[in-house]
């Protein structure tokens, strides 16, 4: 039974992030504490009350396509989207002129956070909608605006996002979907793979937001138009008109994710599918980039989601489960008195809080860019989406194998359930860009765009906070805020290495996943520094639970000597390892 973390997500909002500063943006100027308690509440019912019943059962039995190329998604799906559609859920992020919530991503991360534990083949399709929101609201026509994001955001239409072909995947360059002007629209036609939701029977309409080609575009990447296609073609008022020739020619077979259909679609197998022009034509890949960053940014909190899932499940299962004595404890004792699983049920716990927190400030911070220091939140948070996801969704592959671990032999039966979420977990590192494209976006685009001045700059003020905080807290943490500034100078130390060897491509290319792991376990650490400062501070005001103040010191700690560490060893790989690989040749693999 999934219990979503209301308390340490109103933790991390309230106290780890300046809520002062957010209000003062003019979008979110009514946020309130008040707010984020009734929000959290009410996402944490239908987490474990409506989206979590569905979540085993639907990994069982999956979505099915049938013989006329419908969908049919597992049963109690629909039952749960009608209770997100009803609640207003569709619309979080949407603004109010459009029937939105209109709330910050502060906050809706933390929602989707709870989606995505409780059920993420289900909160997938929520997961899109959003991200098609967002780009109509940065890109579409003030009339495509007040046309599709209010049906979008009521949840009676969804949407997609169709980047990938047979022959083109991360290559977008080399698409061949075709687009041809006609009567003031376009007719599509080409095949699409991997296309999420991309047909199913919850919503009335389906909302494709499609890369193609115009005859005459330019080669490459700039000779992309992205287009709206939807399923079936709305008339004027907005109601559902004829089928537009889109067909789903099968769903994928999964190693996870089996209740989201996972769809091949042909758009314009007969007479060519009607398409609406996005933007202006050949500006479609940088439209289609504003949509894929936001899902970047919430593929990442997919990855804290599945952990905290995970975690919880292998929590209780090491509470409840008796086999052998502890050591120094007794017969009947639960295996949870054994070290070994208190150590991996304490890691798991320590680096989840560390993965919230980095994800809720990675929300702050894309929030913080509609503020009038937009340049600097920009930067920052251009720099934080790629770790956010790379690192996110690699950890998630540990915490739930050793979910699994904690469960023992019963861990790889599928009765449990627990190897579902390792299962899901795994598209994670995949899907929206490979970790590997994280790294090259952070290393190329990133880090050695300026020389490596904007992460030096964010590591040097994460270390100028550090150092305030060691004497603010009269040395109770001075110790934790020596190893941090010690994997700072280390992570600096990497950031030059990796600006010096630029000259040939390839070595920080090889290094560059390493690279982000390594960034990755240094910001979590800031945010565990964060984490113990502000609960010694409620601690001493006595402020919220003492318990629940002191395990977050702890988890705090266990972070610091159990986790970061691993930053030494990564920073030794990067230092020295790139000629090395780069030495083997292909014929002696």
């Amino acid at each position: 039974m999934y219990e979503a973390p209301v308390k340490d997500l109103n933790f991390v909002i309230k106290n780890l992030i300046n809520l002062e500063e957010l209000i003062k943006i003019s979008d979110y100027q009514d946020f309130s504490d008040d707010l984020v308690d009734a929000i959290l509440e009410e996402a944490g019912k239908i987490g474990s009350e409506v989206l979590d019943p569905c979540n085993l059962s639907g990994d069982h039995e999956g979505s099915k396509r049938l013989d006329n190329g419908d969908v049919k998604t597992p049963k109690g799906y629909k039952d749960a989207y009608e209770s997100l559609r009803d609640g207003g859920w569709f619309g979080l992020e949407a603004k109010e002129q459009f029937g939105g919530q209109q709330i910050p991503v502060t906050l809706s991360a933390a929602v989707n956070e709870i989606w995505h534990s409780s059920n993420m083949s289900l909160a997938l399709c929520h997961l899109l909608t959003q991200g098609l929101i967002y780009a109509l609201q940065k890109s579409a026509s003030d009339e495509q605006k007040n046309f599709y994001i209010p049906k979008l955001a009521s949840g009676s239409w969804t949407g997609t996002m169709n980047l990938t072909e047979p022959q083109a995947g991360t290559d977008l360059s080399s698409i061949k979907t075709k687009a041809i002007k006609e009567n003031g629209h376009y007719k599509i036609s080409g095949q699409k793979i991997y296309i999420t939701y991309g047909e199913h029977d919850l919503s009335e309409n389906i909302v494709h937001l499609v890369l193609a080609r115009t005859p005459d575009a330019p080669e490459g990447n700039k000779g992309i138009s992205v287009f709206l296609v939807p399923k079936f073609i709305p008339n004027e008022d907005g109601s559902i008109g004829k089928k537009n020739d889109v067909t789903c020619l099968s769903i994928e077979k999964k190693l996870g994710v089996k209740g989201s259909p996972t769809a091949v679609l042909q758009f314009g197998e007969k007479e060519g599918s009607i398409g609406y022009l996005v933007g202006e034509e050949n500006q479609g890949l940088n439209i289609m980039f504003e949509m894929m960053n936001h899902a970047r940014f919430s593929v990442g909190v997919q990855g804290l989601a599945v952990s905290e899932r995970a975690y919880q499940q292998a929590k209780m299962y090491a509470l409840d489960r008796v086999q052998g004595i502890p050591i120094d404890g007794k017969k009947g004792d639960p295996i949870i008195d054994h070290p070994d699983v208190l150590r991996l049920a304490s890691t798991m716990k320590a680096e989840i809080e560390a993965m919230r927190a980095l994800a809720i400030y990675g929300g702050f911070a894309l929030d913080m860019t509609k503020s009038s220091e937009s340049e600097y939140w920009d930067t920052k948070s251009s720099l934080m989406i790629p770790i956010i996801k790379g690192w996110l969704t690699e950890r998630s592959l540990e915490i739930t194998s050793n979910a699994i671990q904690i469960h023992g032999g019963m861990g790889f039966i599928e009765e449990t359930g627990i190897a579902q979420h390792y299962r899901d977990a795994r598209i994670l590192p995949i899907y929206e860009g490979t970790t590997a494209i994280q790294a090259n976006d952070l290393v190329f685009r990133k880090t050695l765009r300026d020389n490596g001045k904007g992460i030096t700059d964010l590591l040097d003020e994460i270390n100028k906070e550090i150092e305030q905080t060691g004497n603010e807290n009269n040395q109770i943490l001075e110790e934790s805020c020596k190893k941090m500034s010690i994997a700072i100078n280390s992570a600096k130390n990497v950031v030059q290495h990796v600006v010096s060897i630029s000259n040939n491509k390839k070595r920080p290319a090889v290094s560059g996943v390493n690279y982000l792991m390594m960034l990755g376990y240094v910001f979590g650490g800031w945010m565990m520094i964060k984490t113990a400062s502000k609960s010694q501070e409620l601690k001493s005001n006595k402020e919220l639970d003492e318990e629940f103040l002191d395990a977050k010191i702890t988890t705090s700690k266990i972070y610091l000597t159990s986790i970061l560490p691993k930053i030494e060893s990564l920073s030794s790989i990067i230092l020295s390892g790139d000629e090395d690989i780069l030495s083997m040749k292909q014929e002696w693999l």
